[in-house]
């Protein structure tokens, strides 16, 4: 029998990769309070690699409750430069800030996901990439946060790399889907040991 695949994730992004992979599942958003996590994590001296696998664990264990039978996949992705774990940016004042405080150096992208099978955690993996950012000019900067709008709150970095926030970047080291905050290869490939995609 297969089991029932549900994302717990709001994620459009993730959501649409997995879709055009061609895995059948549901989406059951998880809220938690990710900043109270991190800062309890913090304090802890947590590294970033187990920060991000923290987050995305307690995202599936919110769903995974109700629907025990399933596998639940909870993903998360935090951005660290300078030894420092940035948060999603809540206006486009934050947003210049941010992107001025990234501008010509590199930073790194973690993306985790964990997946629970019979209401545990089975499956685990944290991706990284590394991603050189361009000294681009004022003036660009404030083109591009007007063309992006509010959409660009919605990403930690305040850029999709597969749409303009291209423009950003000079070079980049790593996995593409891990860029977009989802493991996607290594993902698909725990889905098919579980016969939810053919081998």
């Amino acid at each position: 029998m297969k089991h029932t695949v549900i994302l717990a994730s709001g994620s459009k992004t993730r959501a649409d990769l997995l879709r055009s992979a061609g895995v059948s599942f549901d989406v059951i958003p998880a809220k938690v309070d990710e900043a109270a996590i991190k800062a309890s994590l913090l304090s802890e001296g947590a590294k970033p690699n187990d920060i991000v696998d923290a987050l995305a664990e307690y995202k599936a264990l919110r769903i995974v409750g109700k629907h025990p039978s399933g596998l639940v996949i909870g993903c998360d992705q935090v951005l660290v430069c300078e030894n420092q774990i940035y948060d999603k940016a809540t206006t486009l004042a934050e947003a210049r800030e941010k992107l001025l405080s990234l501008r010509g150096k590199p930073h790194q992208l973690l993306s985790a996901a964990v997946i629970f099978e019979d209401g545990k955690p089975v499956w685990r993996t944290v991706g990284r990439a590394q991603l050189f950012m361009r000294e681009f000019s004022d003036e660009f900067l404030d083109g591009y946060l007007a063309r992006g709008g509010e959409d660009l709150l919605q990403s930690v970095g305040c850029y999709f790399l597969e749409s303009e926030g291209v423009q950003l970047f000079s070079r980049i080291q790593g996995d593409y889907f891990t860029v977009l905050g989802f493991p996607l290869l290594e993902v698909v490939a725990f889905l098919r040991t579980r016969g939810v995609i053919e081998t």
